[in-house]
């Protein structure tokens, strides 16, 4: 691997096609979190997937890749399927992060790379078929909104370690998707909950998608790769809030909820050169 670090602060690969329109927010999130981020086009890392060993984290940003013909996400998906899977998954079995929000967690999921292989086993070849799904809103419509949102204790998501105790008023991240409802077949949700895969849940007010046990997003078994539909990086500052200037002081200090998983994953590529 090359030196996946710049200077002090661990190099972050956004990748970026057509349609997608968050890798801005991305980049800047990472950032804010200590990261310095890249950008590049999803052709150019199919052409020389060596890329990817430069980089000590890994984002997959929203959007609308390729207009989500066919489906949301599925034509990026197919493309890392067939020519960037190896480079992915054998970036996250050396210990890279990864995060994957709204249309990328939509193509995270139908490329295979979640919820990944079960705990204790390596990255196999490219699954066959995806296990889980995210299928249109119940409602049948796009939706945008601040969703609050709640961590299961038992999670295994690096992304999302230790924020708990956060005022309800502040504990919630914007949504913004059609195709956003988490279905998976019974006994695979058993499992994702039982191994703590399950690392999002949206409180019951705000599960407005219909997803299966309330699932906001879900991790592999590494704790790794977090894939979400709620867009955590667009809340790391607090003027992001609709009613920030109305939150009590107190309420808002720190960090927000998004800027800490952004903060949870460079301190963890950090620890992992050191």
């Amino acid at each position: 691997m090359t030196d996946a670090n710049h200077g002090d602060a661990p190099r972050a690969l956004i990748i970026t096609a057509p349609g997608i329109n968050c890798d801005g927010e991305l980049s800047l999130a990472f950032r804010e979190a200590g990261a310095t981020p890249t950008s590049v086009l999803l052709s150019d890392l199919i052409d020389r997937p060596a890329i990817v060993d430069d980089f000590a984290l890994i984002g997959l940003p929203g959007g609308f890749s390729y207009g989500d013909d066919g489906g949301a996400g599925r034509v990026l998906a197919q493309l890392i399927r067939k020519g960037l899977y190896g480079a992915l998954s054998a970036a996250i079995d050396r210990g890279v992060p990864m995060i994957a929000p709204c249309n990328g967690f939509q193509i995270a999921v139908q490329a295979g790379l979640l919820p990944g292989p079960g705990n204790g086993e390596n990255w196999p070849e490219v699954p066959s078929r995806p296990i889980v799904a995210l299928a249109p809103n119940e409602a049948g419509r796009f939706r945008d909104d601040w969703t609050g949102f709640e961590i299961p204790s038992e999670s295994r998501c690096i992304w999302t370690a230790g924020i708990e105790g956060i005022d309800p008023a502040v504990m919630v991240l914007p949504s913004a998707h059609g195709e956003g409802r988490f279905v998976a077949a019974p006994d695979v949700l058993a499992d994702l909950d039982r191994s703590g895969r399950i690392a999002l849940r949206y409180t019951a007010r705000d599960h407005f998608n219909g997803s299966q046990d309330r699932v906001a997003g879900i991790c592999d078994a590494s704790g790794l790769v977090f894939g979400l539909m709620p867009h955590p990086e667009r809340y790391t500052r607090w003027s992001q809030h609709p009613t920030w200037t109305r939150l009590d002081p107190s309420v808002r200090s720190g960090d927000t909820p998004g800027l800490m998983m952004f903060k949870n994953a460079v301190r963890f590529a950090l620890a992992a050169v050191d």
